[in-house]
């Protein structure tokens, strides 16, 4: 049995329905918006929308099988972290 949604176009969700197919609040998925950790977003007009193909990647990051398994990437906190160095000349 094949895929049921194939040959549809990509469902885009809300900051809401994304939060609760996440099972996180939506100020948890802001806050990962506003430091860089989160799943990628879409801004359609003054509107953020996830792709649900995006969501799933980000949450498949953070799969394990034991506690000791590294995995194969993190899903990071959403709280900020340090900072990526600067690439161009000396900050003041």
């Amino acid at each position: 049995m094949g895929d049921p949604n194939a040959g549809l176009p990509p469902r885009y969700l809300r900051t809401a329905e994304a939060a609760r197919f996440l099972s996180l609040s939506g100020r948890t998925l802001e806050k990962h918006r506003t430091y860089g950790t989160g799943p990628a977003y879409r801004k359609i007009g003054g509107r953020v929308v996830y792709a649900l193909d995006d969501l799933k990647a980000w949450a498949d990051r953070g799969t394990k099988t034991s506690t000791s398994d590294p995995g194969a990437g993190t899903v990071l906190p959403a709280k900020r972290h340090a900072p990526v160095p600067y690439a161009g000349k000396e900050r003041r």
